[in-house]
Formats: structure tokens, sequence, C-alpha cells
């Protein structure tokens, strides 16, 4: 290293992921490619709480990371000295999550003798779109619309560059993934709710119940493009109180209804956006972009509208280290292990600069 800068990009950088209760490494090559990448969930773990328990969350992937950064080198047919670069998701998240996967990531820089790099874990779901099974990562036509709908956030983006967005609007309330969850738990329903609705959903009516959807259209200029859930699942509650018979007789008409209200509510910024921006190619990321349903009316939207179609690969939209190597890829910003000053952001948002904390 020459004062911990690369002179160049790293050619192969290796990933980890731990911003929440997912345990990810991935290894990208110099063309984008990613011929490994490993997701430990621990769904399992956190299933009897009803959610993410951050003392749990932090203990696995303390116990995880080790056997998985083994397993990810010898699929990748790698030995540890060929990688030049290690990327890892310095926030948002827990706290202690972020800690565990920063502690690996900066020890293993320092071992290997090779820069290191923080990246935002935003920033990794808004690139994640570039992401492909088999090949490298795809050009898009910018500017991009981008609707990044996770269990814990919920946003509409414009890209810029790789390195810029405005963010448009985002969620006043519970973010889209959690309405699905808290949703899917008043139904009696397990843990993850979103995947849990959509498998019902299949078979029920989307117009069974009257759901809202969300804020009215006609906001002021700071909320137009923002989201609100809240509504949703309070309706969800005072109906099963009145009759709760129907999570037993008609749970399927009334996850549809559930889930499409969500869906609607994301559309109806999109289709805005759509309406009234200069925009190119229409985007989504995130957990809850694997929804069926919504990426059915993306679709629809974005053929309407006449852009480019970008959705997430389905195995790219939970949270994944790939995500966070195509960002470290893409910025392209690295630092000594020993001399940088890094630190975990747990409210790291995502503003116009990606390489800028904002809190």
């Amino acid at each position: 290293m020459n004062d911990g800068l690369p002179a160049s990009a790293p050619r192969i950088l290796l990933a980890i992921e731990t911003s929440c209760d997912e345990t990810a490494i991935a290894v990208m090559d110099e063309k984008g490619h990613v011929p490994v990448h490993r997701i430990f969930s621990q769904i399992d773990q956190h299933r009897p709480f009803g959610g993410v328990v951050p003392e749990v969350a932090s203990r696995c992937h303390v116990e995880a990371l080790p056997p998985m950064l083994d397993e990810v080198i010898a699929a990748a047919g790698l030995d540890w000295s060929a990688i030049e670069g290690v990327a890892f998701t310095r926030g948002p998240g827990l706290a202690t999550s972020l800690l565990t996967g920063m502690a690996s990531a900066r020890a293993l820089a320092y071992r290997l003798q090779c820069p290191i790099t923080g990246v935002n874990h935003l920033h990794g779901h808004a690139v994640s779109i570039r992401l492909t099974r088999n090949g490298g990562m795809k050009d898009i036509a910018l500017p991009a619309l981008i609707l990044l709908v996770s269990g814990g956030h919920t946003m509409l983006l414009l890209e810029e560059t790789p390195a810029r967005y405005r963010l448009l609007g985002q969620t006043l309330d519970d973010a889209a993934g959690e309405a699905l969850d808290k949703g899917a738990k008043l139904m009696g329903l397990g843990y993850p709710g979103g995947p849990e609705i959509e498998a019902h959903a299949r078979t029920g009516d989307p117009a069974a119940f009257a759901f809202p959807r969300g804020l009215a259209r006609n906001q002021e200029a700071s909320h137009r493009y923002c989201f609100s859930f809240s509504g949703l699942k309070t309706s969800l509650m005072v109906l099963l109180k009145r009759e709760p018979a129907l999570k037993e007789s008609r749970l399927a008409d009334l996850a549809a209804s559930y889930q499409e209200a969500v869906v609607d509510a994301l559309m109806l910024r999109v289709v805005d956006a759509l309406d009234h921006l200069p925009i190119r190619t229409l985007a989504c990321a995130g957990g809850v972009a694997r929804n069926a349903r919504l990426r059915e009316k993306l679709s629809a939207a974005a053929d309407h509208s006449g852009v480019a179609l970008a959705l997430t690969e389905p195995e790219f939209c939970a949270d994944n280290a790939a995500m966070i190597a195509a960002s470290a890829r893409l910025l392209n910003t690295w630092a000594d292990p020993v001399a940088a000053d890094l630190d975990v952001l747990p409210g790291w948002g995502l503003g116009e600069d990606t390489g800028t904390p904002h809190h």
C-alpha cells in the first residue's frame, strides 16, 4: 500500500454485511462479477421473539463470520492473498451488529495488509439494481427513480450518478416491510410477515376489504413523495377486533387486500414521480422488492411511462454482501485499516454525497 491508498482499485475484494440479522459475505472481481456470496439467516433464532433482538443478532454474527469467511474463500477457489480490499457495512443498522462486521473487516484487512472501506447499507441496496446472477454489473440509464423498500426503510430516490442521490420522500412512520410484518402478526401468521402474507394472498381477493392507501395525493410539497402505513395497520386492527373470526374464515382475502393496500400506497408515489420527473429508469430494491405483486405493478408502470425497468434480482433483494461489494466497487474510496478513522454509523442516511455521513 501507498499510505493506505491503492494506486488503482482492488482487483478482488471481499465484502461483509452485518447491519441487522443477516450475516453475509461476498467476493467480487475487477469486472463486477460475484463468483460467490453467502447469507446466513437468523430468522430461526429471532422467530420465537417475533422480531429481531439486537443482542441475539450480534452474537450470531460473531459465531457465523469465521467459518463463513473460510467457506467463501474456498468456494471461490482463492487463496487469502488474492484479496486486495475489504469492504464492510458501516451503517445504518443495529450498532452491535455493525460493530461485529467492522471488527472482522479491520482485523482481516490488517492481516492481509490491504485497504478497507466502510459502505452505506442503503447505497448498497440502491446499487443492487445493477447486480446480475451470471455476469458483471449492468449499466443503468440515468436519472433513475429507485423505490427502496425493506423492513426498516421505505424511500423514493432519484439517482443522478452512482455517488449522488436525491431523497424525494420516505415513510413518515412504519416502513413497508414493517407494515407487512405487523399485519401478518395481527392475522396470526408467522414471522417474517411479508412472505407469509404474499403466500396467503395468492388465493385471495385483493378487493375484498377496503383498506386505506396511506397519505392523500394532494400533500404539501415537502410530503409529496412520502409514505405512511400506520393508518393501514390501525384499520386492520380495528377490523379484526370487530370481526375476529375473519382470521379463520377469510384469511386469504384479508392477506390479499392488505398486501394490495401496501403495494398501492407505494405505487401512488411512484406513478406521481414518473409523471412529473425526467426519469429514464424505474427501479426497485430492498427485501420487499421480491414481492411478486409489487414487481407486476412496477413493470406495468414502466411500460405505461415508456421508461426502462431495473428490478433487483430476487437473490440480491434481502440484505447481502454482494451489494456491499458493488457499492465499494462503484465509489472506490479506500483507506489504510490502521490509519483510517472508522466507526460505525447506526443512523447514517443516504444523502446527496454518499461518502458523507448524514445523521
